[in-house]
């Protein structure tokens, strides 16, 4: 039987810069640096207040085949790769203290019929979508419509 989600990954070019991004920028717990063979390392991290779902930050290779891992570092470079979403509890004054640190705002707060959004950007090139969520019905997205 399934019992949770354990693990998800997030692709970068650089996986220092990403763990450094996701430790000291986001607040995130490094968890695992292995080498395993070859030009392979297992990097990992997360929540502090959730350590039973660990990020892989790892670059585009093996398992994945050449050409989509070539895919994988275009849209890294180019800033258009999807990443996570991550909960808030105050989305505009998060996104003013990640401003503060550098990090790119790519939308700014808004508010949506589900709380409120918005987008960041990793230092790697992957968007992170912030919400501040509140209590919707299904009725609430049809409004103003």
């Amino acid at each position: 039987m399934i019992t949770n989600i354990s693990l998800t990954t997030i692709y970068c070019l650089d996986q220092d810069a990403a763990r450094d991004f996701y430790v000291n920028v986001l607040g995130f717990a490094a968890r695992e640096d292995v080498s395993m063979g070859e030009d392979f390392r297992w990097v990992t991290v997360s929540h502090p207040d959730h350590p039973e779902l660990q990020i892989t930050l790892m670059k585009p290779g093996p398992p994945l085949d050449a050409e989509v891992a070539d895919f994988f570092r275009r849209q890294l470079e180019k800033g258009q790769s999807g990443g996570l979403g991550l909960q808030v509890d105050d989305c505009r004054k998060t996104c003013e203290e990640l401003s503060a640190k550098g990090v790119t705002i790519l939308q700014e707060p808004q508010d949506r019929p589900y709380g409120v959004e918005a987008v960041i950007r990793d230092n790697q090139g992957n968007w992170l979508v912030l919400v501040e969520p509140r209590s919707y019905t299904q009725e609430d997205f049809s409004k103003g419509q």
